[in-house]
Order: structure tokens, then sequence, then C-alpha cells
């Protein structure tokens, strides 16, 4: 391992992660239940899995961990792991700002690596948190540095071809 692991970018489709052995695709949710707009059309496009899990977490919530910072692990294929991570407050930029929330973007990231390292796996995902969260990658990408590429889980962010101007 380098001295200073990095973040491997490339341009391509998330949900088709490259190279060998266990993957997990990593995204973020929100906090109402919503699953129907952006990088989770192209995932429940290909497993029905993750969003009929993540429907269930949220209906069930007063009984389990369904909340900001939480995440649920979900098996969408033999090698491949879906890690839905509650990291925004409702869907909508308002009076509060964005929904995206980097402490529980943060604190998710933090099991996430826990996930990985005891499954052996590498973690793939979009540039989360902002999309339709609207966070800025500036401040995303030091949370997944320290918490994942800091502890020796190698990482790759997935730009599709339109959409890698966006920082």
């Amino acid at each position: 391992m380098s001295e200073s692991p990095e973040i491997t970018y490339i341009r391509g489709d998330a949900t088709a992660p490259s190279g060998k052995g266990v993957k997990v695709i990593a995204h973020v949710c929100n906090d109402l239940g919503g699953w129907g707009k952006g990088f989770v059309l192209a995932l429940s496009r290909r497993w029905p899995e993750p969003e009929k899990a993540y429907r269930a977490w949220h209906r069930d919530r007063a009984h389990n961990d369904f909340a900001l910072g939480a995440v649920q692990l979900v098996r969408a294929d033999r090698y491949i792991w879906v890690a839905n991570m509650i990291g925004q407050r409702g869907t909508r930029t308002g009076s509060k700002g964005v929904p995206v929330r980097y402490e529980a973007i943060d604190t998710a990231l933090g099991s996430l690596a826990d996930k990985a390292l005891e499954l052996g796996a590498s973690v793939h995902m979009p540039r989360i948190g902002c999309g339709l969260a609207g966070g800025k990658w500036s401040r995303v990408e030091p949370l997944i540095k320290e918490r994942l590429v800091g502890r020796g889980v190698a990482v790759t962010v997935y730009d599709h071809g339109e959409d890698s101007s966006r920082h």
C-alpha cells in the first residue's frame, strides 16, 4: 500500500462496478423513505432488493436503527452488496439549505468501512451526496479518504461521462 492511498476515479456506471472480488456499491438515501429519483433508479433497474430492503427498513423504523447516519447492507448478487446510507434530511432544498447532512454521511462511512473490511470488499460509488442531495464533493471526498481509504478500503468513484464536470 502506498504512503497516501487515494480514491480511484473512473468514468462509468457505479451499478456495474469493475474489478474482482466482493464489491459494495454505496449511495446516499434520504430519511423520508423516498426512493424514486437519481442514482436509486439505476440501482432498481438492476436489482429489486436494495429498494425493497430500504422501504421495509423505513416502514419498520419504530423498531430498528433507521435514522440519519445509519447504514443498511443489502446483498444484491453473489459478489455485490448495496449500502443504503442515510445521509440526507428530506429531499428538497428549503429554508434549512440543501438536504445533504455531512455528519450523517461521515457516520455512515465509518460503519461502511467496518462492513467492507469484514467482507474483504472494495467500495464503489457515484459522487455520493452531490446529486439531488445538493452536497459539495470538496466536503464529501475528505470523509471518504479518512473513513474508508485511510483504513485500507479500496474506493472507486464513478463519473458518468456527462456528469464529470460537476464537482
